[in-house]
């Protein structure tokens, strides 16, 4: 795979990876659960060093981080209450879920056919931790809600999180 080449891969894996981190945060938004939204806040993380990545790959063609590739809409859920139960936020999950899988699938191929080794294993880990990110979404629309670790004292969480982070 010859530089131009590379870097057309490289900005359009950078265009989808900005547009499922843009579709988590919104996700992040709407999932007001305690547990849940703490795995959203550990996948943003973890994309976000993603991206810093393509770009500094980029950056070597003197190219900048692209654009989003579309925005991905967030499935409808429940009117926000004091009493949300886990399942509520299935529908959101699920499809977060099903996004990375596809993600994964769709690019498996197309990093198998890199032969430039330093950005074949950036992209090879990019796309393992896609798939964790998956079963962390696929676990959590389970009910799941210890997805990141187990809780100390065994109480249950009440409350949840603001969709905004300051309010003033």
């Amino acid at each position: 795979m010859k530089g131009p080449e590379l870097q057309q891969t490289l900005t359009e894996c950078a265009a989808e990876r900005l547009a499922l981190l843009q579709r988590h945060e919104a996700g992040a938004r709407a999932v007001s659960h305690y547990d849940f939204n703490n795995a959203y806040q550990y996948v943003i993380n973890r994309e976000e060093t993603q991206l810093t990545w393509l770009q500094t790959a980029l950056a070597e063609y003197g190219a900048p981080l692209p654009p989003a590739a579309a925005a991905i809409p967030v499935p409808e859920t429940p009117k926000r209450g004091t009493q949300m139960d886990a399942g509520s936020f299935r529908a959101i999950l699920d499809d977060d879920a099903g996004r990375l899988a596809a993600f994964v699938d769709r690019w498996r191929p197309r990093v198998e056919a890199i032969t430039h080794a330093r950005h074949r294993l950036m992209l090879d880990v990019i796309l393992g931790e896609s798939r964790e990110h998956q079963r962390i979404f696929e676990q959590a629309a389970a009910g799941i809600e210890d997805v990141l670790g187990r809780r100390t004292g065994g109480l249950p969480r009440r409350g949840a999180v603001l969709p905004v982070r300051w309010l003033e």
